[in-house]
């Protein structure tokens, strides 16, 4: 069984896309958990629509996305735990899932994989197409290659007990929380990144504040949090 995880902060206009092409899955066991920070909008209406599970902060503070993600799988019943962002469509859902299901089962030290990502063909410019092509190709080499943990954190599949086992995300991070993870999963056992699946997301931050911005400031939070464990940004800005 898995636990998808997605964690929502005013996600109306593109969360019912995603979930409902989620609920396409047959061939496994699986759960929806949708963990929402405060939304204003209708998410969490329509979250209540599709998903098995809905938790919502209560903390009356604006919690980090680890913080979501860890609330997700505190519920989550999987023996996977899989972490998405809302804005992520998983092409050929089933053929997907079977393929990253079997590269488990096929390595008893796999702990945690991650795929290439890609840009809605409709939405990608050539600034996406060239960074996702040279980021899918570092995350390759750092896990399948030098064996240190590093992905990105559109999607992740982790075994439950390994990301428990590691103390899930740490929420103290505003950003780099999902490479920070890997980092710490790959010294427990193997990470990897499967090149022949890819999932596709919006890329909305970057074509938002720009690619060099960006750039900037993801090497930024992953430096910090992989040697400082602390995030170089305060807050991670909303983008809708």
């Amino acid at each position: 069984m898995i636990s998808i995880i997605v964690p929502t902060l005013n996600e109306e206009k593109i969360l019912a896309k995603t979930l409902s092409e989620l609920k396409k899955i047959t061939v496994t066991d699986y759960e929806i958990i949708v963990t929402d920070g405060k939304s204003t909008d209708k998410t969490i209406s329509i979250a209540k629509q599709y998903a098995d599970k809905v938790v919502e902060n209560t903390s009356g503070k604006r919690q980090t996305i680890g913080e979501g993600r860890n609330m997700g799988a505190e519920v989550a019943k999987g023996e996977y735990l899989v972490f998405m962002d809302a804005d992520v469509e998983i092409p050929n859902i089933n053929i997907f899932f079977l393929k990253i299901i079997d590269d488990f089962q096929k390595s008893k030290k796999m702990v945690a994989m991650s795929v290439y990502f890609k840009v809605f063909k409709d939405q990608a410019t050539l600034g996406d197409k060239l960074f996702f092509n040279t980021i899918n190709a570092v995350y390759f080499v750092m896990n399948n290659v030098l064996g240190i943990g590093a992905a990105g954190g559109d999607f992740q599949m982790v075994k439950a007990d390994a990301f428990r086992k590691v103390g899930g995300f740490d929420i103290r991070l505003a950003a780099g929380e999902d490479n920070e993870l890997f980092s710490r999963l790959g010294k427990i056992g193997r990470t990897r990144i499967d090149s022949g699946l890819y999932v596709l997301h919006t890329s909305r931050r970057a074509h938002s504040t720009g690619w060099l911005m960006l750039l900037a400031t993801w090497f930024g939070n992953a430096m910090y949090a992989r040697f400082l464990h602390r995030s170089m940004s305060k807050e991670w800005k909303v983008i809708r």
